[in-house]
């Protein structure tokens, strides 16, 4: 993965403004170890916003969905493939699915190197490009190549187009995704919460930190990367998703018990 921003917003989250005031706080009590008259504004002064422990889709419920939404009809429809196409690419490049919606066919360069996605003014008024894996690509030359094959070419500028020969609505598309859910046990009765299509940029996000951490790599070192590949205004945004599942956080503390015993035997 190598992303390039093309455009950085300014924008400021309650999430932002409360992580710099525990830094301004913690810095005036390593102050007033030495200065006592410092005064350190209390932890309440700006609210924050806990956010739940995000729902991730293992790689095996990610193809069952695919092939779920393969299955649906009507019959020689584009829908099945777009679908199945959509989860994808959601799980593969951790977009949000309203970028994948308004991706028009003039923002998906397949012959360039590398391939790529033009993400344009999505969340906070920011645009990105988003490089894919050769095998990203190839899956949406083959969807592309289906809807000219079933005649779906040229009714609207999208890049994946509706059975109207429009663009989705996303609502549409998340509501479908919740019946393959369903359908596959993943999501419980109506009413009731559990996986949505945005569980897809989870996963993928905690996918890329746990791949990093099994490796080796100092996964702090690559989250500023990694905001800028998803389209976070921070890095701030990106480390909720250290929370997210144990594999993140397993290679960590099995270097952490190797160092505590290469100093025990020294």
């Amino acid at each position: 993965m190598a992303p390039v921003a093309v455009e950085w917003a300014s924008a400021s989250t309650e999430s932002q403004r409360a992580g710099r005031l525990s830094i301004v706080r913690g810095f005036l009590t390593m102050v007033r170890a030495a200065e006592p008259d410092i005064d350190v504004p209390g932890a309440g002064l700006v609210r924050t916003c806990k956010r739940p422990t995000p729902r991730i889709l293992a790689p095996d419920e990610i193809v069952a969905l695919m092939d779920a939404a393969r299955a649906l009809g009507p019959p020689n429809a584009l829908r099945p493939h777009t679908v199945a196409t959509v989860i994808g690419l959601l799980a593969s490049c951790g977009l949000r699915g309203g970028e994948a919606i308004r991706l028009d066919i003039d923002h998906v360069d397949l012959v360039g190197t590398p391939p790529c996605l033009q993400i344009q003014s999505t969340k906070f008024r920011k645009s990105r490009l988003v490089p894919l894996h050769p095998t990203t690509a190839a899956a949406l030359r083959a969807y592309a190549e289906q809807r000219r094959a079933l005649g779906y070419d040229g009714l609207c500028s999208a890049f994946f187009v509706s059975e109207r020969g429009a663009r989705l609505h996303y609502h549409g598309l998340a509501r479908t995704f919740v019946q393959l859910a369903r359908q596959l046990g993943l999501r419980g009765p109506a009413g009731t919460p559990g996986v949505s299509l945005h569980k897809l940029r989870h996963s993928f996000a905690v996918g890329r930190l746990a791949a990093w951490s099994q490796q080796g790599v100092v996964v702090r070192d690559r989250l500023p990367a990694l905001a800028v590949y998803l389209g976070h205004v921070s890095p701030q945004d990106t480390y909720w998703y250290l929370t997210a599942t144990p594999p993140v956080l397993e290679p960590a503390a099995a270097r952490f018990e190797a160092f505590v015993d290469g100093k025990g035997a020294s």
